[in-house]
């Protein structure tokens, strides 16, 4: 099945998202995720529609399709207004002439309800244009939004007004003032509840911004001769050879193939230090170049590019839903239907009940028609997640999903792998020592075999010894799991590795130590290497950190039991599991996710299966590797430093969640009964209905400042 990914412009809460979610599904559509926030919309084409019909029949509800390759295709509709604060400019004026008429002194003409009928009726046909048109058209969908309530308060005050001008009833049955304000007020509500909601999106926002730049691209003519022209990024194909000069962005994942730079990361990563780049290395699109000037070679565009991948996994969380909102999504479907039974209800109480006057008994059944609002209990989490996952993202955190920030507020126990997690993953030669043969020829016999190998150990040792007049060997292999045999052209066999069994040497006990390396010749010994691996510097800082929360901390390693109990008293890790296999330290992880939550933090290689199996698996990794599917947070700067940060958001993220789900419950369930008691007029309603997702919207922005470690 083909995948899809549209932005979609007109969604304004969940029940708008639920529309476009129940039509995909209706027309066979599977996989579908659709996000109000962003504006993304994700499903599986089926094949039983095309991408025209089904972009037609959401257009059909309301919205807009906002994709290129249908732009062509679909003539675009022209319309007089194209948002709500255009629709608010222009009913403004005849909302304000109409209240004039409310003064202690009355102008006299307004008194006139003709009058007041002409200067309400394009307030009424623009709201109608909108409000009513969303309304029956989602009526038909059978999902009724909350357009329903604005355009039944609006036409049913209006209808009212009319029937007693018509019928000479007096003012006391005209209030055309208040269809006018409704729909004034409401359309100024949506615009400022629009901009609140896309704040939220302002990092997110940010980070997508820098995907579309231009690129200097290297060409030749007929003589070889090298032009340099501008293209858009979005032109460039792999293979193609580029220049970026200082003060440039990248602009798309490339390999450097001649010069040399300092790149900042930081848009990616989180960290401002800029990086020395050079021949060979990677540069990631969307890094800035703060000196230098280099020629790279195209190696992924568009959606492969570790920018999208980023975005990608962020629209991917955004579009989940936590446990949390489950209650909130199945109140909110419900909502509208319910919300017109109570003013229903409203209406006839005061009237027959409370022997309240026809009139008042409508506005206040209209009230509770306004004030009424499905958009908060909607907004609630999605609005938290997208600042949560905003501020995570500008620190190199990624959350692959929206569940992991619950379920972090339950972590006791953190579980960390050593080698590339607390340490740096860069070996060191720490010791040496060469018998019957000299330093020299022994670092020549030893470079000659490891420059063969990809092993961490052969590029250390590559990368600090070099050798000009290394050995041509007869024959040369790797042996899986032991080390390397070279065979020379007087049929010596050397053997590069570990020794046999527990064989003692002198100075340095058994065999065993997975870091240090023995040379033989002929099954004699010439010497022996050991390796160290530098400890990272943030290390000491985030155990102590987690040690402050109360988390206990735990090392899972393959190394070792002597390393591994070196390196945990050195961070002050409370307890080490070592020497395990990737088997044993699944099983392990199971054991200790039984008795309470777990997260486990590694390099989502050799640790993937327990990585997937742990409550949270977080994985280091360099921003090229975030393919890796294991785990559930990936921290992209290649350090353990912003753990802190990404557990104290994951709980703060929950925790504004619930209060905004506190605030949209309690307003409905305070509003309502003090709208249908006759405490609100329908205008205040109005401007408190359209300012009630702000305070959601507001209360989620503040997790962007907030101190979450």
């Amino acid at each position: 099945m083909e995948k899809v990914e549209w932005k979609v412009d007109g969604m304004d809460c969940t029940n708008c998202a639920l529309t476009i979610t129940k039509y995909l599904q209706k027309e066979g559509m599977k996989e579908v995720k659709v996000n109000f926030i962003g504006g993304d919309v994700n499903f599986e084409l089926n094949g039983n529609k095309s991408k025209e019909e089904l972009s037609k029949g959401i257009a059909d509800l309301g919205y807009t399709v906002k994709s290129e390759e249908l732009a062509t295709n679909n003539k675009k509709r022209t319309t007089f207004f194209t948002n709500h604060l255009q629709r608010f400019i222009f009913c403004l004026p005849f909302t304000l002439v109409l209240m004039l008429h409310m003064l202690p002194w009355h102008i006299h003409f307004l008194m006139n309800p003709w009058i007041q009928m002409a200067i309400c009726l394009p307030v009424f046909i623009v709201g109608m244009s909108y409000f009513g048109v969303s309304a029956v058209k989602s009526l038909l969908r059978g999902i009724p939004n909350m357009n329903v309530l604005i355009a039944i308060g609006a036409l049913a005050a209006f209808v009212y007004s009319l029937i007693g001008t018509i019928g000479n009833y007096g003012m006391d049955y005209v209030f055309y003032e208040t269809t006018a304000t409704i729909i004034t007020l409401v359309f100024l509500g949506e615009w400022v509840e629009h901009k609140a909601v896309s704040t939220t999106q302002k990092e997110l926002n940010k980070l997508a911004g820098n995907q579309k730049v231009m690129a200097n691209m290297i060409a030749f003519d007929e003589e070889h001769k090298e032009l340099i022209f501008p293209v858009e990024n979005t032109q460039l194909h792999n293979g193609d050879l580029i220049l970026i000069k200082s003060g440039e962005q990248v602009p798309t994942d490339c390999k450097i193939l001649w010069g040399e730079a300092y790149v900042s990361e930081a848009l990616l990563t989180g960290e401002s230090k800029p990086i020395h780049k050079q021949k060979k290395d990677t540069l990631i699109g969307g890094s800035l170049f703060t000196d230098g000037t280099v020629k790279a070679q195209v190696t992924a565009v568009g959606k492969d590019t570790v920018l999208s991948n980023i975005l990608n996994l962020v629209k991917q969380a955004q579009g989940e839903k936590p446990p949390i909102q489950q209650l909130a999504d199945k109140i909110s479907a419900i909502f509208v239907p319910v919300v017109l039974g109570i003013a229903a209800l409203t209406f006839l109480l005061n009237y027959f009940a409370f022997d309240i006057s026809g009139t008042q008994s409508l506005m206040r059944s209209i009230a509770v028609l306004v004030i009424s609002c499905p958009c908060a209990m909607g907004l609630a989490t999605p609005a938290a997640i997208a600042v949560g996952l905003g501020r995570a993202t500008k620190k190199g955190i990624l959350f692959r999903n929206a569940k992991s920030l619950e379920l972090f507020k339950n972590i006791t126990t953190v579980v960390f792998d050593k080698t590339g997690t607390l340490t740096k993953g860069q070996l060191t030669i720490s010791k040496l020592e060469c018998i019957n043969v000299s330093e020299e020829e022994f670092k020549r016999l030893v470079f000659s075999m490891e420059k063969f190998s990809n092993h961490p150990i052969a590029k250390a040792i590559t990368n600090e010894w070099k050798i000009n007049n290394p050995i041509n060997w007869k024959k040369i292999e790797e042996v899986k799991g032991i080390g390397i045999k070279a065979e020379d052209k007087d049929g010596n066999v050397f053997q590069l590795g570990r020794l046999d069994g527990g064989q003692q040497v002198a100075g340095h006990g058994t065999t065993h130590d997975p870091h240090a390396a023995y040379l033989t010749k002929n099954n004699t010994l010439l010497g022996w290497f050991d390796m160290d691996d530098e400890i990272r510097e943030e290390a000491v800082e985030v155990i102590q950190y987690l040690h402050s929360k109360n988390i206990k901390t735990i090392l899972l390693s393959g190394d070792s039991i002597e390393r591994s109990n070196k390196l945990a008293t050195a961070v002050g890790i409370d307890e080490v599991y070592a020497e395990k296999t990737p088997a044993d330290k699944l099983a392990i992880i199971e054991k200790l996710n039984a008795a309470s939550p777990v997260a486990m933090i590694g390099d989502g290689i050799n640790d993937a299966p327990a990585l997937a199996k742990a409550t949270i698996g977080i994985s280091i990794a360099d921003a090229s590797q975030l393919a890796m599917q294991t785990a559930q947070v990936v921290l992209t700067n290649n350090g353990i430093k912003y753990l802190p940060l990404a557990l104290g958001l994951g709980k703060h993220t929950f925790s504004t969640i619930k209060g905004n789900l506190f605030w949209a419950f309690i307003y409905n369930i305070v509003a309502i009964p003090v709208a249908a008691m006759g405490f609100l007029h329908p205008g205040v309603a109005a401007l408190a209905m359209g300012f009630s997702d702000v305070v959601l919207a507001i209360n989620s922005i503040r997790l962007n400042y907030r101190k979450v470690i």
